[in-house]
């Protein structure tokens, strides 16, 4: 099972659409993971007409009408694993006992907010992911998504895109 893992798209303020890079995957996704902050209702209707299975959350920048259409956590069973997506996750610091204990029994956590990539494990806890964001990549060298795959009840290839800068 291919996942495609985005968060942070702020569309249409912090770019005008989704990058091309970002858009060719679509295809090759199984299931699409958004963690939030979307801004506008477009960018989810793309991704819910494009996309065999969307799991999404709001994000602190979604208003009304997002909100109304998705939840603040979503949990799913891929592969075996148990998923958790949530936009916000509080500071760094601390971050893997916290959301180990916000959390139990979920595998892998999908979280965004931040705009930062992240790929820890917390110990006897989830797996945290946060894909950065495809439009908006503030004080990072590069906007970011990731991909992973899940085989036989274990995440693999989980691999982290760079995209040009604009």
């Amino acid at each position: 099972m291919r996942l495609l893992i985005m968060s942070d798209t702020h569309l249409p303020k912090r770019a005008k659409r989704l990058p091309e890079q970002l858009l060719a995957e679509l295809p090759h996704a199984d299931v699409v993971l958004h963690a939030g902050d979307w801004v506008d209702t477009a960018t989810l209707d793309l991704l819910e007409s494009r996309s065999r299975r969307l799991i999404g959350v709001y994000g602190n920048n979604d208003g009304p009408d997002l909100r109304a259409r998705l939840p603040e956590v979503a949990h799913a069973e891929l592969g075996g694993l148990r998923f958790a997506v949530v936009h916000e996750t509080g500071p760094a610091h601390g971050r893997e006992a916290r959301c180990a204990a916000r959390f139990p029994g979920v595998d892998v956590l999908v979280f965004g907010h931040s705009h930062i990539p992240w790929d820890t494990t917390a110990p006897g806890g989830p797996r945290l992911l946060n894909p950065g964001s495809p439009t908006d990549r503030r004080r990072q060298p590069h906007c970011t998504y990731l991909t992973a795959t899940v085989t036989d009840g274990t995440l693999t290839e989980v691999t982290l895109h760079r995209l040009p800068r604009r």
